[in-house]
């Protein structure tokens, strides 16, 4: 009985799983039969507020601005770790803040890191 339970279980993921897969190249395909398509010279061009391009419209930018971003997007994604334990912190007991501590500790010790290899400089 247990082995028919947890094939069950993977039966379904599995099934799942094909249809997050099925569904949208199904859909894609489905539109791009039915969809009009009239391509010409007029469409094919690049628009900037009603002139024709004079130049390559590719800006390169500074790396900082991504790593910035990305120290941000870390930062923002791990606090978001602390709202469930804050939630069931009574339930959780002294082992649980020690952990905590210890998580925090090891974000400070990253953000302190960041700071002194400049990342968090703007420009």
């Amino acid at each position: 009985m247990e082995l028919n339970v947890y094939q069950n279980n993977y039966l379904i993921v599995f099934v799942f799983l094909c249809l997050g897969v099925l569904l949208p190249v199904v859909a894609l395909t489905l539109g791009k039969f039915l969809r009009p398509n009239k391509p010409s010279d007029e469409k094919n061009t690049t628009y900037e507020s009603g002139i024709e391009p004079f130049h390559d419209s590719r800006v390169q930018f500074n790396v900082r601005y991504y790593i910035f971003a990305l120290m941000f997007v870390i930062f923002d994604v791990e606090t978001v770790f602390l709202y469930p334990w804050a939630v069931a912190y009574d339930k959780l007991g002294i082992f649980a803040l020690v952990e905590m501590l210890i998580f925090v500790a090891m974000l400070l010790l990253g953000l302190v890191y960041a700071w002194k290899k400049k990342v968090l400089q703007w420009i």
